[in-house]
């Protein structure tokens, strides 16, 4: 079954990077591929499962197997997505809801449970398909009035939320690489096998309270991270008068 799956792969993958099955079409039903490479649909579909976990396959559900376009990065620059290097067709759609506090929310915003918060769900496009998506959970009296169902980058909406916040002390950053859940999964369109990014951001104001906590997902194979650390002149002079 191994090698079965590997040789399908193998033949797909080539028919793609060749041009013989074009960027957005969509593969024949798994059933007559199936019939095809004379295998069964559960050695198909692990056969496609790789493809899609390389990013040169996504499946949609309802629909089938499509050939992805190109895979552009996405650099999580310290604090966002850099959207600039993106293509114009890019767009980040937004759906503001009004939740309570429960699970890890309770411990990253520090609030009692079921205490209301404001989460806006930030899903970013590329074309038709989906590249990332981040869940910002911020208090009500720090929510904008008014928040707009589409921007063109994930800025735009940072700075919605920037106008009501107390001036900032701290910002802290988890990343961890780890498969997607079924959920996250089927958001991206991608296989449960494909590695993800996912960094918790949780931003504190000079009082010591927590004004924002986001969880982004990046998928693992278009985006790396990149963190830069600024040394103030008395660092920098700390290091000149003791060097290791």
């Amino acid at each position: 079954m191994s090698s079965h799956r590997h040789a399908i792969a193998s033949d797909l993958r080539n028919q793609i990077t060749t041009g013989r099955i074009k960027a957005g079409e969509r593969l024949p039903s798994e059933t007559r591929l199936a019939t095809h490479y004379t295998v069964s649909t559960a050695t198909l579909r692990s056969a496609l499962a790789v493809l899609q976990s390389e990013g040169l396959v996504e499946k949609i559900h309802g629909k089938g197997n499509f050939v992805r376009h190109p895979l552009r990065r996405i650099t999580y620059v310290g604090g966002a997505c850099d959207t600039a290097a993106m293509p114009s067709f890019s767009r980040i759609s937004i759906r503001t809801t009004h939740v309570q506090a429960h699970g890890q929310l309770i411990g990253l915003l520090r609030v009692p449970a079921n205490s209301q918060l404001t989460e806006y769900f930030c899903l970013g496009h590329e074309e038709k398909s989906p590249h990332s998506f981040a869940r910002i959970y911020v208090p009500p009296d720090l929510s904008p009035a008014e928040v707009p169902d589409e921007a063109p980058c994930f800025k735009t909406i940072q700075a919605r939320l920037e106008k009501l916040r107390p001036p900032l002390a701290e910002i802290q950053e988890q990343v961890t690489a780890r498969h997607p859940t079924p959920e996250e999964a089927a958001i991206l369109r991608i296989s449960s096998t494909l590695a993800v990014l996912a960094i918790t951001r949780v931003t504190t104001d000079r009082t010591g309270r927590v004004v924002e906590a986001t969880l982004s997902v990046l998928p693992g194979d278009r985006a790396h991270a990149c963190f830069t650390t600024h040394h103030t002149t008395e660092e920098k002079a700390k290091e000149h008068d003791d060097p290791q």
